[in-house]
């Protein structure tokens, strides 16, 4: 369906975790879509859901914190399929694993994820997400039970349980996600992942599952690490992202103090993904 659409494009610095933060809140006022820029992002609302008084919700936006500068214009009549189709290419990771839109052509791989991920954070594109499905691809979640936080389009709970994981949370505080996740979870007959809305403090207080996923922000992960390890397994393992070089630091002394020991990290574009056991 063709639609008018309000385009803002926000200038932020710095940019995490601002973008992240202001992208969650422009949701939750009726945002639907968003595209990261090397600058900021860009959002997307039906012209017909916009009123003057949107932007007053949106707290962010007068932080001291973050140098925030928009600008608007009006999008004619958008076919969101014609976009998604012309702008959203399908990735191939390791050689073994694609994730690609409805609207691709099928590979030839031993897992294939279909994703309509509508903007959400998840597709693979992003440097955190590609390296998260390395780790789950490079290791073993055969019979595991398995939290994915901060799930975003579900694409790594979903390639978990091709993997051969048992029982799956995956768990996201915005609507949007979660209601993403589930039509993506069902679009790939997954039949053991379980989606729901909330944070860290919705998780069991008993340690209930062998592996973490958690690709989120620095601040989120500190701030809730040891929640995950209170349900985390003895011989469990925990693969973090969402983080920069700069930070690998801090957060490995984090997992530390809680008992968990560094073994490995990938690293992209300055990006950091990270796997410890405890």
């Amino acid at each position: 369906m063709s639609a008018t659409y309000l385009e803002y494009r926000f200038s932020v610095q710095p940019l995490q975790p601002a973008t992240d933060i202001l992208i969650a809140q422009l949701g939750a006022v009726g945002f639907e879509s968003f595209v990261e820029t090397e600058e900021g992002v860009l959002a997307y609302i039906q012209q017909e859901e916009w009123n003057d008084t949107l932007l007053e919700a949106v707290s962010i936006l007068q932080s001291e914190d973050f140098e925030i500068q928009l600008s608007e214009k009006i999008i004619e009549q958008v076919n969101w399929n014609e976009e998604w189709e012309k702008n959203f290419e399908p990735i191939v990771v390791a050689e073994t694993c694609a994730v690609r839109a409805p609207f691709h052509p099928s590979f030839n791989v031993p897992y294939e994820i279909v994703i309509e991920p509508k903007m959400s954070f998840g597709t693979g594109h992003h440097e955190t997400t590609f390296m998260m499905l390395q780790f789950v691809l490079e290791n073993d979640f055969e019979g595991k039970s398995v939290l994915d936080m901060g799930c975003g389009t579900a694409v790594l709970a979903i390639l978990a349980e091709m993997r051969g994981a048992s029982k799956l949370d995956a768990i996201d505080i915005d609507d949007w996600c979660v209601e993403n996740s589930e039509e993506n979870v069902n679009r790939n007959h997954c039949e053991h992942i379980s989606v729901k809305l909330g944070d860290a403090s919705i998780l069991p207080t008993s340690e209930t599952y062998d592996i973490i996923i958690a690709n989120i922000n620095r601040n989120i992960l500190l701030n809730d690490m040891a929640t995950y390890v209170q349900c985390l397994r003895k011989g469990g393992v925990v693969y973090l992202s969402g983080f920069y070089r700069e930070d690998l630091l801090i957060i490995t002394e984090c997992c530390n103090n809680l008992g968990l020991q560094f073994v490995e990290n990938k690293e992209k574009n300055n990006w950091i993904a990270a796997k410890f056991v405890n």
